[in-house]
């Protein structure tokens, strides 16, 4: 069992601090379960989706985003181009982390629950049998003998919620799964499964376009559970246009020297300590212009001016959907972001990997 020592997250943060792509180890640090990790993830599935990049380009953005300061990455079985694939994205993320000197101190989020029948559909399969075949697979892909954090990727309307959450509950008495997670689900559903194990985190879909989910996002708050916000940039297919989308980001974004990919996931950290954005990259610039995000400083007249201009679906998009995909089509160089993001701080255990219950 490998443990790491406790660390002090200052609470001050320059102000006059350029933080530069490649920064390592300034990255300020959030709350999962009981360690810390970035307060911005790499979400791995683009990866492994239609259109994805050459297995060089997409280990390269791996690195890059670790190089940089990123201490979790979320990944899920369905991840694939195609049903004859499931298990690619893990298997990609397990190769980048194989012989770097600081895999353990990475934290691997993966989920089970969708599958992905030979017609290349998305489907739910929430049985307790399917979510234990699900995770010994993931053990197997991911190369490793304990998962960090296992997600429920989405319940099954055809399995009672408390049965799929049991088996998740089941896997980590096992030892299989240190932390237990779950993804897209309402408050009522977070309280229901806290009945019948602890929960560190859940990931729903937030971005200045979605905001169905701020009520989860201030129920995770209260209850002091991490909120890992997928498709942070608006999905896939239209974070390149965020900007246009959503005019005030772009304001936000000239007044401040950022992207507006950077402003929106700023804006997405200064809701709540807990929220913990995972965009989605294909290419390292993607993933270091995301993390110059963790710097920028938004003052009470941009959060206002954010708050009121946000807006758009309030519905998650159907399962039949990737539905972890978010990052701007063409990416141009990062810029650089000035300044410090809201309230980082606190004082806690550097992420430790031991017994599932610890």
């Amino acid at each position: 069992m490998r443990t790491w020592h406790d660390r002090r997250v200052s609470d001050e943060r320059p102000t006059d601090r350029v933080r530069r792509p490649g920064d390592r180890g300034n990255l300020p640090q959030r709350a999962l379960g009981d360690g810390l990790v970035g307060c911005l993830g790499l979400g791995a599935m683009p990866m492994s989706a239609p259109g994805r990049p050459d297995r060089r380009r997409a280990l390269a953005t791996i690195h890059a985003a670790l190089d940089a300061g990123v201490t979790l990455i979320d990944t899920a079985d369905a991840y694939a181009a195609d049903p004859d694939e499931v298990g690619h994205n893990e298997r990609l993320v397990a190769e980048a982390l194989r012989d770097r000197p600081d895999r353990d101190d990475v934290v691997v989020a993966t989920k089970g629950g969708h599958t992905r029948p030979p017609n290349g559909s998305w489907a739910l399969d929430g049985r307790p049998e399917h979510l234990r075949r699900a995770c010994d697979a993931s053990l197997r892909a991911l190369d490793r003998e304990v998962i960090d954090l296992y997600q429920l990727h989405r319940p099954d309307p055809a399995v009672p919620f408390a049965e799929s959450v049991g088996a998740l509950a089941e896997l980590r008495a096992a030892g299989k799964v240190r932390l237990v997670g779950l993804s897209n689900v309402s408050v009522d559903q977070i309280d229901e499964a806290r009945a019948i194990v602890a929960i560190a985190s859940v990931q729903n879909e937030l971005s200045p376009g979605f905001r169905s989910s701020i009520a989860e996002v201030d129920h995770c708050a209260r209850l002091g559970i991490a909120f890992l916000a997928w498709g942070p940039l608006g999905g896939r297919s239209s974070a390149g246009g965020l900007g246009t989308d959503h005019p005030a980001f772009a304001e936000v974004a000239r007044a401040t020297g950022a992207s507006p990919q950077q402003v929106a996931l700023a804006w997405e950290l200064s809701l709540a300590d807990v929220v913990i954005p995972i965009p989605g990259a294909s290419r390292p610039a993607s993933i270091l212009d995301s993390l110059g995000a963790a710097a920028l400083s938004l003052d009470a007249d941009d959060l206002a001016r954010l708050a009121d201009a946000a807006g758009g679906p309030t519905v998650p998009g159907p399962p039949s959907e990737p539905p972890d995909a978010s990052e701007p089509p063409d990416a141009s160089e990062p810029p650089e972001s000035v300044g410090s993001s809201g309230p980082f701080s606190g004082r806690r255990r550097r992420w430790r990997r031991g017994p599932p219950g610890s």
